[in-house]
């Protein structure tokens, strides 16, 4: 018997993985401290601090004192490239990123062009890829930043982070990465990838919501702060930090890396199992983005005269997501989606759905058979 609702939308947010909890509880009762207090209580709660901040640290092959605490993911991006923009400014005012970046990203880049920066979006292949070669030759003297996504959230292709990093490293340019959907799920390395910046989340990663981190490499140029206040992490994000959240964002990734195999094998072979059931029962489905550089939990479909919409409709015990992506309560064509060349029945069309640690045989058998029977009916009523 399978219990529903099944959840299968692990790119948006993933469980809070029971280890998690268990660490940050004591946090939140007993170990009530102030982190920036000098007292016991202070002491204690920043003792728990300081053990997450490594935990991140060995996620990503980086020094603790490298690991910025801040609200999630999109601050973090935020903080990178305005903070890396406004700091080179005005010697350098010239920041590359690609079309299919997270909103936090695009929107960020646009502020900055509000603002007199110059500002150029690389474009992908029908694989989600950017061109190594058109990066290279965007580049010029007054290229401060490249900001580009490991693992994108909607198609789940993989970027060459590796030669990213190099061309940047050759160049003389800060590289920042986006490693919400990445961090935990593939393996990654700041030195041998030659990564600046990098920003993770704590709910991508069966973490709390409300935390995560910016992987500052040291730099002659530091990044300006965005907010004022009491100079906290290396004042570059003032304010209290919670030790729960911090704690729940270290035991998260500390599980990421010890797991990270076993994860990895679970999902693969989950996802290979939904989608050869799928594609052996349906005619008329494709995969978007790159088949072989991709993050195997992340099965972004077009269904041949089906609308994204009307499946979600008919499958409510199931959570996934369709090709309109919704931001601010608007619905609105993937971003994502377009710049890979889809049409607007393709993106209609089109559904991402999210496989994980937590999820179970019976569960993709379930949403399997559900899936396919609605594509059925639906192709059926035309």
């Amino acid at each position: 018997m399978t219990d529903l609702p099944i959840y299968l939308d692990y790119q948006s947010t993933t469980p809070l993985d029971p280890r998690v909890l268990a660490e940050m509880m004591p946090y939140l009762t007993t170990k009530f401290g102030n982190p920036h207090s000098n007292h016991s209580f202070g002491w204690e709660a920043a003792a728990g601090v300081e053990i997450a901040r490594k935990n991140v640290a060995n996620l990503i092959g980086a020094a603790p004192e490298d690991i910025i605490f801040t609200s999630g993911a999109t601050e973090s991006n935020n903080l990178a490239i305005k903070g890396m923009a406004y700091a080179a400014y005005p010697s350098k005012n010239h920041i590359i990123t690609a079309v299919t970046e997270h909103m936090c990203v695009l929107e960020s880049c646009a502020a900055l062009a509000r603002n007199g920066f110059k500002v150029t979006y690389l474009p992908v292949g029908a694989d989600g890829l950017i061109d190594l070669a058109q990066l290279d030759q965007a580049i010029t003297p007054k290229t401060s930043l490249v900001s580009i996504m490991a693992v994108n959230n909607e198609i789940g292709v993989i970027q060459n982070i590796t030669e990213i990093g190099a061309i940047c490293m050759a160049r003389d340019v800060i590289f920042h990465t986006d490693a919400a959907q990445a961090a935990g799920k593939i393996p990654l390395d700041v030195s041998a990838m030659n990564i600046d910046l990098m920003s993770i989340s704590g709910h991508k990663i069966y973490g709390p919501k409300g935390v995560g981190a910016l992987y500052l490499r040291p730099k002659n140029i530091q990044p300006l702060a965005l907010f004022d206040g009491g100079g906290q992490e290396r004042g570059l994000r003032s304010g209290t930090l919670s030790p729960a959240l911090c704690a729940g964002l270290g035991t998260a990734c500390k599980i990421a890396k010890q797991d990270m195999a076993k994860d990895h094998d679970h999902i693969h072979n989950l996802a290979k199992r939904m989608k050869s059931e799928i594609l052996g029962s349906l005619d008329g489905v494709h995969l978007n983005g790159s088949e072989k550089q991709r993050y195997p939990g992340n099965l972004n479909l077009i269904f041949d005269g089906v609308k994204g919409d009307a499946l979600i409709k008919r499958l409510r015990n199931i959570a996934f997501s369709a090709g309109s992506a919704c931001s601010t309560g608007r619905a609105e064509p993937s971003h994502v989606l377009t710049a890979i060349g889809l049409d607007k029945a393709q993106i209609e069309g089109s559904i991402r759905i999210g496989i994980g640690r937590m999820t179970m045989d019976q569960e993709i058998n379930y949403a399997a058979d559900h899936i396919i029977d609605a594509v059925k009916k639906i192709r059926t009523q035309l």
